[in-house]
């Protein structure tokens, strides 16, 4: 059977990457399409592959600019020719589950979110435009939108990182999706011999990331915080912070266990759709201090739930409540056992995840053979 692999675009290794790697091994015959590809970027599983590129890969600075072009995404991703395959896995957060598939083929799409810069998060990327700017931007995405609902339809079977996303899935495409979580590769983390004196923060430096929340409750607390990480947001963030809070760009695995061990906890300020980052802490034995919404609250357990606490939660995005959250932590002192805040995380193992989407692929394909794979799918909400 012909199985193709549709990912949305190739330039490192986060959390859609890591599902991505697990689908490739999967189906080690399989093609991968994409929308762009930055050689090098990626595991050595994903760039074994004959990745097939769309038109983009072929635009000026896509390299270094390529989000630029969202506008023709849509287009770029109906341009990939699937010809002859049988099954099509998409892993999207942008256009990916928006391939078309070949006739009489099954499509199950893992989503990582709804295109989250004309959904929910819109405000947060283009809320700063003004003039004629703000009106292209605002007829770009309403585009974007109907084409985003409209095209749910091409797919078979969701499945949702998480029931945050299954939740908008529902809301935003009429659509049932079932929640596999993401993978955490618990092998490659282990509980150190002692914290630091440091907290930290691994994140790509997005706006809906609010590693600016972050910055201004540590300086303000004088509080050391490491910040492992980059993105667009580097030179403003950078700017506005104080000498007690210090900046290491990427990291390699290696020395983000390192990390992770000499930490005391790790500070997730944004609202995720789920955040592989506090697993991987949890994994290494130190809890998290997350913002109380979306992802986190579907791994994180706070102290009084009736379980070994993981971490503590903030419920309002404001550096005074971050920072009354830190003191909570601090003085809740021995209720965080090392040794129980990992058995918590093994629960969202690579191996865990892995035999569930193994599974649930082989349940699809048989309904699907059965003749029942085809059924009616609901109309998307335009």
């Amino acid at each position: 059977m012909k199985v193709a692999l549709v990912h949305d675009w190739l330039t490192g290794m986060r959390g859609g990457e890591k599902v991505l790697e697990v689908f490739c091994e999967l189906f080690p015959s399989a093609d991968l399409y994409t929308l762009f590809h930055d050689r090098g970027s990626v595991s050595g599983v994903i760039e074994g592959r004959q990745v097939r590129t769309s038109f983009i890969q072929g635009l000026p600075f896509a390299r270094s600019a390529y989000r630029r072009y969202l506008p023709l995404f849509p287009s770029a991703i109906e341009g990939l020719r699937l010809k002859g395959y049988r099954l099509v896995l998409s892993t999207s957060h942008c256009v990916a589950k928006g391939v078309l598939p070949p006739p009489g083929s099954l499509h199950i799409s893992y989503i990582h979110t709804p295109m989250r810069y004309v959904w929910d998060m819109y405000h947060e990327y283009f809320g700063q435009k003004k003039g004629l700017r703000a009106l292209a931007y605002r007829a770009v995405a309403h585009y974007l939108r109907l084409w985003d609902a409209a095209s749910s339809a091409r797919v078979d079977h969701f499945i949702a990182n998480s029931a945050n996303v299954a939740e908008k899935v529902r809301r935003l495409y009429r659509r049932r999706a079932d929640v596999i979580h993401p993978p955490v590769d618990c092998s490659k983390f282990a509980i150190g011999r002692r914290p630091g004196s440091y907290y930290l923060i691994i994140s790509a430096f997005a706006p809906y990331k609010r590693i600016d929340l972050a910055i201004e409750a540590f300086n303000a607390s004088g509080k050391k915080l490491v910040i492992a990480g980059s993105g667009q947001e580097w030179k403003r963030l950078v700017k506005a912070a104080r000498p007690n809070i210090e900046f290491l760009g990427w990291k390699t695995d290696d020395e983000l266990k390192g990390l992770y061990q000499g930490c005391r906890a790790l500070v997730f300020p944004g609202e995720e759709d789920f955040g592989i980052a506090p697993l991987e802490a949890m994994a290494s034995g130190r809890p998290v201090i997350a913002f109380g919404r979306g992802g986190a609250t579907e791994t994180v357990i706070p102290p009084g739930r009736g379980r070994n606490a993981t971490g503590v939660f903030f419920m309002e995005q404001a550096p005074a409540a971050l920072n009354e959250a830190v003191d909570i932590f601090e003085k809740a002192g021995g209720i965080f056992s090392p040794e129980a805040i990992r058995g918590h995380a093994l629960a969202f193992d690579r191996t865990i995840f892995k035999e569930r989407i193994r599974k649930y692929i082989e349940s699809k394909l048989i309904e699907f053979r059965g003749g029942r794979g085809n059924a009616q799918k609901a109309q998307p909400a335009l």
